[in-house]
């Protein structure tokens, strides 16, 4: 066993305060340390009870506009009334942070619970061994949430759910009303994006295949869901590519390129578009049949304290608390509008169904998506550099 002085547990101790070091590997250490210097009466035996009773859940998200609200809204109500902390953390992409996830020790590691998107991830994380079994009982509020959107959750992990949903959104296609006319972009639908009008004024997500290859598909007369001719994807992507004026990687990117009018059309996130608008930026909406449309939910890791998320889980879904996000984060929630009075605010929103079945919308099918993931994301990486 290596030497553990009281030197080394003095900076471990100094970096978990300062949120270096998880409190999983803060614990792990005290526990080696404890075998060689012995912790009981030292000057640490109060922080090791501290940090074994300390009650707290990591919540990972998209960072933003979008962590904030979750921050105002819920995280913080949520530790005021509880007592408990959330760790707030974010990620780039989906991509990027289940690497995070799989690296973690064990597997999973400090991670509890993440605000995935799309059904395609939680199939792809319930694939991999990292699905909870959530207590239904003990998350009350979820009898508000939108039946529509628990559905093909609970299909995936065999009638259990390991997330919630929680807000529902779109990638639809925005476009400047100054220079696009709505008759114009209404009559072309997905086909604006190749528009050779615009060439040099057209935008799209860098870091997504699914978004370019789903719209290409539209394009093209083809089903996202079942494309029979990936010729003529590619083929579109490979013409698109030649109008772009930029690749966009984030949502605040995204919106600077419209609001500075460096581009006039792209794919865009509902959300993204919702607050271009409201602050009276000259942006329109364009969500033709087959929009990629996508739900947003909160897994809990395989591993995380149940009871703590629940509790969570809960706070999040009442009415109260996930009306004041959706108005932060610009989507709508994923309560049920004939069971729960919505805003006006949040019936404006772009996605938002009144009915709450949201019958017409159309989401990815993960087993066809996930099954060519690996496939599709190097072509497409390669036509996006020109190749």
């Amino acid at each position: 066993m290596a030497i553990v002085t009281k030197e080394k547990l003095d900076r471990v101790y100094d970096a978990y305060k300062t949120g270096k070091l998880s409190r999983r590997h803060f614990l792990k250490y005290l526990g080696l340390a404890g075998a060689s210097i012995g912790l009981i009466g030292s000057p640490f035996g109060n922080a090791v009870k501290d940090a074994w009773a300390a009650k707290s859940i990591r919540f990972d998200g998209w960072g933003g506009s979008v962590s904030e609200a979750f921050r105002e809204h819920a995280f913080k109500p949520f530790t005021n009334a509880t007592g408990i902390e959330v760790i707030d953390g974010e990620f780039g992409d989906m991509n990027s942070y289940l690497t995070r996830v799989k690296a973690s020790y064990p597997p999973g590691g400090e991670f509890n619970i993440a605000h995935l998107s799309a059904v395609f991830d939680y199939a792809r994380y319930a694939e991999l061994g990292f699905a909870s079994v959530l207590d239904e009982a003990k998350i009350p509020n979820l009898k508000n949430v939108m039946e529509s959107m628990i559905k093909p959750l609970r299909e995936i992990t065999k009638g259990t759910l390991s997330a919630v949903p929680y807000d529902l959104g779109q990638t639809g296609i925005a476009y400047n009303t100054k220079h696009i006319s709505k008759e114009k972009a209404e009559k072309l639908g997905a086909s604006l994006l190749w528009d050779k009008s615009l060439k040099g004024k057209l935008g799209s997500w860098e870091g997504d295949f699914r978004t370019n290859m789903w719209y290409a598909a539209l394009h093209t007369g083809q089903s996202p869901n079942n494309m029979t001719d990936l010729k003529a994807i590619w083929a579109a992507l490979r013409e698109q590519r030649d109008l772009m004026k930029k690749y966009w990687a984030s949502g605040a990117e995204l919106m600077s390129l419209l609001a500075n009018e460096e581009i006039y059309a792209t794919v865009a996130w509902s959300g993204r578009v919702a607050a271009l608008q409201q602050e009276g930026n000259p942006i329109g909406y364009l969500s033709p049949k087959g929009t990629y449309s996508w739900m947003e939910y909160l897994f809990v890791l395989k591993g995380t304290d149940l009871d703590i998320a629940q509790q969570l889980l809960n706070f999040m879904l009442e009415p109260a608390a996930a009306i004041a996000v959706a108005e932060g984060q610009n989507y709508p929630p994923s309560l049920d509008p004939s069971k729960v009075e919505l805003t006006d605010k949040i019936k404006k929103m772009p996605a938002f169904d009144p009915t709450g079945k949201l019958d017409g919308y159309l989401f990815a099918n993960p087993a066809y998506w996930n099954a060519h993931q690996v496939e599709w994301t190097e072509k497409w990486d390669r036509i996006k550099a020109g190749s």
